[in-house]
């Protein structure tokens, strides 16, 4: 694989917007060392555009008769190399050049066929589906790795996905317009699409991992044994006496969740630098039960999960978001690793293919619309940081209502995937 084209631009009109980054992509399908015949574009829309999805679709289809699939999603904000559009009608988009037995792009009206051996899938998804997690447990189950990475829609507006596979038809219904709102849609990999990809946290435990010992549904009543409550307010050094500073402190506090019982993968949970696992799932607390002294989580709870209150922290998302950059990167340049090794940041074992560096042909970020733009300390902070652990490399990606990575669902993360070759 060669490099892929991409452009970005900003326009209150999209057609302006749309035309500026069709320049961009002319001039490097021109370049040596560019991918020159791509049949897979990646489109990414700022919700400034939502009521326009259909129509900027059908113009760049029309310009880029040779891009004949389709994915892509709209966000509150899109990213590209090194500069995030938050707020203002942008649109960032990618021309992959992959074989073409290598991928197939799916949606609600055109599933995921099943003589296609998955690998892996990038998934753009509803959050307003009930049964969302069990869909992506299915989607999951398909893929030989297990792995899928992406996000949910997130927008002000209409909440569409781009998706469209070869000539626009689907069997038995006729011509799609390629833009969806509900359900899932995205690209699914073959095993030949060489993937790498790392989940980055953006929250700093404040105490090591506690042991759910008494549950209900969504609330904890028993940390370690001793009231949810209590330790919660041992944690953040307030008296329960005092209603306003409980208030005030729990505002600002979320919950780290992992799903191990045994002590090797509890020790994930928290690691030896003070950070979150990369399993560990971010969840808001959406209650107090002074009475019971329950905590009530915004996610169902068994016992023997592993627990730990955080808070946001932007100097441990800054250094996070380094470190899964710098994995990537010296992963890339020492060695060939299918993205089923991906998972190897979770504890599954790592099937080491030693050969001759590797290149970074393009890459999608997928973050969480909340780490964005003032989060990280100035404007397109977050992208630049990427930008200078990874060098210039190809990128577009949105800002999400959720990030997907495996089968899992997070909040207040980062999910980082590069193409190879």
């Amino acid at each position: 694989m060669k490099r892929f084209p991409f452009g970005h631009a900003m326009h209150p009109q999209w057609r302006r917007a749309a035309e500026q980054v069709l320049v961009q992509l002319r001039t490097q399908l021109a370049l040596p060392g560019h991918a020159q015949s791509p049949t897979l574009g990646l489109l990414y829309i700022t919700d400034r555009y939502a009521d326009d999805a259909a129509d900027i679709l059908a113009y760049l289809s029309a310009e880029l008769p040779e891009i004949t699939d389709w994915s892509g999603s709209v966000g509150v904000g899109i990213a590209a190399t090194q500069v995030e559009y938050f707020d203002e009608p942008a649109l960032a988009l990618m021309l992959c050049e992959l074989p073409s037995d290598q991928y197939r792009v799916f949606s609600g009206v055109s599933p995921l066929p099943q003589g296609f051996a998955a690998h892996a899938a990038l998934v753009h998804a509803d959050g307003q589906m009930p049964e969302l997690p069990e869909l992506l447990h299915e989607l999951a189950g398909r893929t030989r790795s297990g792995y899928l990475f992406g996000g949910l829609t997130a927008s002000r507006g209409a909440a569409v996905q781009f998706a469209a596979g070869g000539d626009g038809y689907v069997g038995g219904q006729g011509l799609a317009r390629g833009v969806f709102q509900g359900g899932l849609s995205g690209v699914a990999f073959g095993e030949g699409v060489h993937l790498l990809s790392r989940v980055t946290q953006g929250c700093l435990p404040l105490s090591a991992a506690r042991t759910i010992t008494d549950a209900e549904h969504n609330v904890v009543f028993g940390l370690d044994g001793k009231s949810a409550l209590e330790v919660l307010l041992q944690d953040l050094k307030v008296e329960q006496g005092e209603p306003q500073d409980v208030v005030s402190a729990v505002q600002s506090t979320l919950v780290g969740l992992g799903r191990a019982v045994d002590d090797d993968q509890a020790a994930q949970v928290v690691g030896r630098t003070g950070n979150f696992g990369s399993d560990v799932l971010v969840r808001h607390i959406v209650g107090l039960d002074p009475t019971r002294g329950g905590v009530a989580l915004g996610e169902k709870l068994t016992t023997g999960m592993q627990l730990a209150f955080c808070q946001r922290n932007v100097q441990a998302a800054r250094a996070d978001l380094m470190r899964i950059c710098t994995e990537i990167r010296e992963e890339v340049e020492t060695e060939t690793a299918p993205l089923a090794q991906a998972a190897a940041a979770t504890g599954h074992e790592r099937e080491h293919a030693a050969q001759s560096g590797r290149a970074i042909v393009g890459a999608i970020y997928v973050s969480c619309a909340g780490r964005g733009g003032p989060h990280f300390g100035a404007p397109s902070a977050e992208l630049q940081i990427v930008r200078r652990a990874l060098g210039d490399v190809p990128l577009v990606g949105f800002f999400a209502g959720g990030e997907i990575a495996r089968h899992h669902l997070y909040s207040y993360t980062g999910v980082l995937t590069v193409f190879t070759m």
